[in-house]
């Protein structure tokens, strides 16, 4: 996923409200920018360092400059902006990078399925077998490369796992992706010291069938893209 234009940089000055973030420009003065991340956004916050930004040519908008890319204290770059997450799989999946996901003959997003009235991020479909691939944005690492989701506790996130086990029982496959936009964190585990009812159930869907996949991204101002494949671990 390229910028265009390449993003715009500042220093975080802090996060607020969730939703917003106080940046200094290049030229000293002090903007508001929308923060597209509803976690915690634990260890990705090091006021007074480096970060990155789109802008929105959308008039209507109030605050028209959008955060993409922190730096965490500990000096590595976190892709931010979970709405990208999606987009990165996409691109992933059709450049043929996730060779778990290749072979289907169509690509769907957003799709409403389900039980619990959910929406799958890409439906993959080839004559008459399909694929729920759900996404999910890890930015949370500990001091050692371990990549935690979630990042806070996620009863939405569970549900998700609920809906790709429910996949699976009619048939079909079902697969979570993370998307790790972290360049420190080497592999990925559930949270259960955050939310003990998503490690759980998380397990349950490994039992029943759910594949589960993690791949990096690589980040700089001008692209963030998913480079490789990384570890899950699990202890069951």
């Amino acid at each position: 996923m390229k910028f265009e234009p390449v993003l715009r940089q500042g220093v975080l000055l802090k996060r607020y409200k969730r939703f917003l973030a106080d940046v200094r420009l290049e030229s000293g003065e002090v903007t508001t920018i929308h923060c597209a991340n509803t976690g915690s956004m634990t260890n990705c916050l090091a006021p007074g360092s480096p970060c990155w930004f789109s802008t929105s040519n959308n008039p209507k908008r109030k605050y028209p400059f959008t955060w993409e890319i922190a730096t965490t204290p500990a000096g590595h770059l976190a892709g931010i902006n979970t709405a990208r997450s999606n987009a990165l799989v996409t691109e992933a999946v059709e450049s043929g990078l996730i060779e778990a996901l290749a072979g289907y003959d169509s690509l769907r997003s957003e799709v409403p399925y389900g039980e619990e009235r959910s929406r799958i991020d890409i439906v993959l479909q080839r004559k008459d077998a399909q694929c729920y691939v759900e996404v999910k944005n890890v930015t949370l690492c500990d001091d050692g490369g371990r990549g935690l989701f979630p990042d806070s506790v996620s009863a939405r996130g569970s549900k998700h796992l609920r809906e790709l086990m429910s996949m699976v029982n009619q048939g079909h496959r079902a697969v979570l992706v993370y998307c790790v936009q972290h360049t420190g964190i080497n592999w990925v585990e559930p949270a259960d010291e955050i939310d003990a009812l998503y490690g759980e159930t998380l397990r349950e869907a490994l039992s029943k069938g759910v594949e589960i996949l993690a791949y990096r991204a690589s980040i700089d101002p001008g692209e963030i893209v998913l480079r490789e494949k990384i570890p899950f671990r699990c202890a069951c």
